[in-house]
């Protein structure tokens, strides 16, 4: 299993680095998960980012950075739950850095209910830019909290799975737990 000082992509560590410079230091931690190493990234307030370490994209551990699993101990019982199939809505408070599209996108991604799926051309619809389903799917792709902000959720036009940063395998494992087609154990 790879750890979290695996190498990172541009744009992700970017997203990473540019909310710890707007915000100061974050604290960081790691769970394991039954999608894989998960590395939650945040403060006392808010939850900045959860990353699939084992994914296309595992984030680099900033050295400003500092280990702490305090500010996390809420969201780990969230995870929980929600892998269990016992949470369906997640409370954690979420801080997340990106413009002001990308949070738009966000937005309605958090607004996909439980268990369903919805397409690209459509969220854009949503956010009342129906010709941008291409920058949806950028924005997308960038989303810096994984699984709380459900962009697993977001399919093709014609119903495939697209591109998820966590590789479409999980894509199709968390698509298939909120579906009630089981429970993930970790």
């Amino acid at each position: 299993m790879p750890n979290a000082t695996a190498t990172a992509t541009t744009n992700t560590n970017n997203t990473a680095n540019n909310t710890a410079t707007a915000t100061g230091s974050l604290a960081y931690t790691s769970m394991d998960s039954p999608i894989g190493e998960l590395l939650l990234l945040g403060d006392e307030r808010a939850l900045h980012g959860l990353y699939m370490q084992e994914g296309r994209r595992p984030v680099r551990i900033a050295p400003q950075w500092r280990r702490s699993e305090a500010p996390f101990a809420g969201v780990r019982a969230e995870l929980r739950e929600y892998f269990a199939g016992e949470r369906f809505a997640f409370e954690t408070p979420l801080a997340m850095a990106g413009s002001p599209f990308e949070r738009r996108v966000w937005r309605a991604l958090r607004d996909i209910p439980y268990g369903e799926t919805v397409s690209y051309g459509e969220i854009a619809r949503r956010i009342d830019q129906p010709t941008a389903a291409r920058a949806v799917g950028l924005a997308n792709g960038r989303n810096p909290i994984a699984v709380i902000v459900p962009c697993h959720r977001v399919i093709g036009a014609n119903g495939t799975l697209t591109g998820y940063g966590g590789g479409l395998e999980r894509k199709q494992l968390l698509l298939e737990l909120e579906r009630g087609q089981g429970r993930l154990q970790g």
